[in-house]
């Protein structure tokens, strides 16, 4: 099995506060989908100054692993739980991450990369924000060399944080249409998929960008590469609605599978 589609690997709730619905009614969406297992991966930061908050407090946290304790006795016959968090790099601050994150048993550790400091701002860009305001700040700054930026940095946070998977490695400044890799970004993704192999993390399939562009985070051929080095690769609908819940999983069994014949031909010599 190339992807194990029965498993929805990153969910979020209400309680990130830009996402809606319980984790009871995430659990009953999955549960309905038939999934085997869902993980719940909330957003942790650490140094951020951005409005409004999009993640959670250690008070939050409390509450997060109290609720999900209790799901997982509830339904343990229906359906695994699992209990983790998506740990957004800030490089101002790798210590106090890697700190929070020791405090807590979590069953996942998700690593992704939101937030940025822009010379002259004193909130964070938001790179991943369909919000006008960022929007245009990106553009202002120039959108790729923010993408070089963003890839740079993913790449110390996989050298810098212990983690479990890395979260839509290409999903950076994703509400910018005309934004396309140039070489300088190829080299700089296949740099960051050697890290990832080395750090033995996983990566992301993260569907939700389906909606956004007919495709994955990240883009097929980003898989592909990922696939011919032998990184593990995992399911995530990246919902924020209890209906997004394994949403567009239909689709990678058929991408993947291309993208297996693609590596055939190309070993064949076609």
């Amino acid at each position: 099995m190339l992807i194990d589609t029965t498993t929805d690997n990153h969910v979020h709730t209400s309680l990130c506060r830009h996402a809606v619905g319980t984790m009871e009614q995430y659990v009953q969406a999955a549960i309905s989908r038939k999934l085997k297992s869902i993980t719940f991966l909330e957003h942790l930061e650490e140094g951020i100054n951005y409005a409004p908050r999009s993640w959670l407090t250690e008070e939050d946290f409390e509450l997060y692993f109290a609720e999900g304790t209790r799901l997982q006795e509830r339904y343990r016959d229906q359906i695994a739980i699992s209990l983790g968090v998506e740990a957004g790099y800030n490089p101002d601050c790798p210590e106090k991450i890697q700190h929070r994150l020791a405090q807590r048993k979590w069953d996942i550790i998700g690593l992704s990369y939101h937030f940025c400091r822009i010379p002259g701002q004193e909130e964070h860009l938001n790179l991943l924000s369909r919000e006008k305001k960022n929007i245009r700040i990106a553009e202002q700054c120039g959108s790729s060399r923010l993408l070089s930026r963003y890839l740079d940095t993913l790449i110390e946070a996989v050298q810098r944080i212990r983690a479990d998977v890395l979260c839509h490695l290409d999903a950076g400044l994703r509400h910018q249409p005309d934004l396309s890799y140039d070489a300088t970004h190829q080299a700089k993704i296949k740099q960051l998929l050697h890290r990832v192999k080395e750090a033995g993390m996983a990566l992301e399939i993260n569907t939700s960008g389906y909606d956004l562009r007919n495709q994955p985070f990240p883009h097929p051929d980003i898989i592909l590469r990922a696939r011919d080095m032998q990184i593990p690769l995992r399911a995530g609908s990246d919902a924020h609605r209890p209906e997004d819940v394994g949403r567009h999983f239909d689709k990678l069994p058929a991408l993947l599978a291309g993208a297996a014949s693609s590596q055939a031909s190309v070993q064949s010599g076609n």
